[in-house]
């Protein structure tokens, strides 16, 4: 029986797939196959490498990008070769997921853009804002956020800038509460969508979806501000005609950031009606029903037995899909 090993801690939530509920819900999933899940809560690198050197496990499954105690906020984080996949790599551990340089490449969103500008894949004009230094000449509106969240976090109605003084104040609120660069790129206007990325090579397959939000919930503008996020507040549609550009745009920008496992690429139109890729999410929310990986797998595979055992499938679809990567044998 081959064992997986979940790792999660006070960041869990913000960096990725969940805290410890819904770690436990996970481990439940992988519990209820042919396989075994152990939980491990780190909240210091000593934690991790205690872990790591204790535990019996044949996967390692991380919600975090980084070992840390801030349970609200990513971060723009300085530690070297020190993230989880680092580690990881230098140990020759098989894990869920990209790389670390995928990782620190998904995790920096102007990073991102301008890889996937590179590829050819569309993405909003944008510009990093680094402290101190002057604003940009950009086209009105525009939309300001955080450089290394996720989440939506540091996202409201004042992140829709249509002139200089208010572009001036976001970017001095992203800089004086984030302690990051700002990034502001290109207001899309039109329709929200998303795409999950499951399995590799041959076997990769792609979930498309339309993102949509009750009216009233919105604000000034139909954004995803922070307070929307993972409460279940949006659901997933089909997403119809644009289906196919979408999973065209997806896979290249997959192909381009060397994503393994799970990732998810959000996308909005512009105000031409122009698909383009705004964030690729390494480690994708996985609260049962509530999160988009779970709406986007049943949308697509629903079984008769519901959405509990949609999630199961989905737990095991990823884990599956990292042991065959490592040539794992059953």
């Amino acid at each position: 029986m081959h064992r997986v090993l979940l790792i999660t801690g006070p960041g869990g939530d913000a960096q990725g797939w969940g805290n410890m509920d819904v770690t436990r819900q996970i481990a439940n999933a992988i519990n209820a196959s042919d396989k075994s899940a152990d939980i491990v809560f780190v909240s210091n690198k000593d934690e991790l490498y205690r872990s790591l050197d204790t535990c019996k496990f044949d996967l390692v499954w991380s919600a975090l990008y980084h070992v840390t105690e801030n349970e609200a906020t990513i971060g723009m984080v300085d530690c070297g070769e020190d993230w989880v996949a680092d580690i990881l790599d230098k140990r020759g551990i098989p894990y869920i997921g990209p790389n670390a340089a995928g990782m620190k490449a998904l995790i920096h969103k102007t990073a991102t853009h301008n890889i996937l500008d590179r590829a050819g894949v569309p993405v909003p004009y944008h510009y990093q804002i680094e402290q101190g230094h002057a604003l940009p000449q950009i086209m009105f509106p525009a939309f300001v956020k955080p450089s290394f969240e996720s989440r939506s976090v540091g996202i409201s109605d004042n992140s829709v800038v249509n002139t200089v003084d208010e572009l001036a104040a976001q970017v001095g609120f992203i800089h004086e509460n984030y302690d990051q660069p700002a990034l502001a790129e290109e207001y899309l206007p039109g329709q929200e969508y998303t795409v999950l990325m499951l399995g590799n090579g041959a076997v990769q397959i792609f979930l498309p979806g339309m993102v949509t939000v009750n009216p009233k919930l919105f604000g000034r503008y139909p954004i995803l501000k922070e307070d929307l996020r993972g409460v279940g507040a949006t659901k997933i549609q089909p997403a119809g005609e644009l289906s196919a550009n979408l999973i065209e745009a997806t896979a290249k920008a997959m192909k381009a950031l060397n994503c393994l496992d799970h990732v998810r690429a959000d996308m909005r139109l512009d105000s031409q009606g122009n698909v383009k890729i705004i964030e690729v999410n390494g480690i994708p929310g996985l609260k049962p029903v509530k999160s988009w990986s779970p709406q986007l797998y049943t949308l697509h595979h629903a079984s008769k037995k519901g959405e509990m055992e949609d999630y199961r499938r989905l737990i095991n679809h990823i884990v599956n899909s990292a042991l065959a990567r490592y040539g794992i044998a059953e």
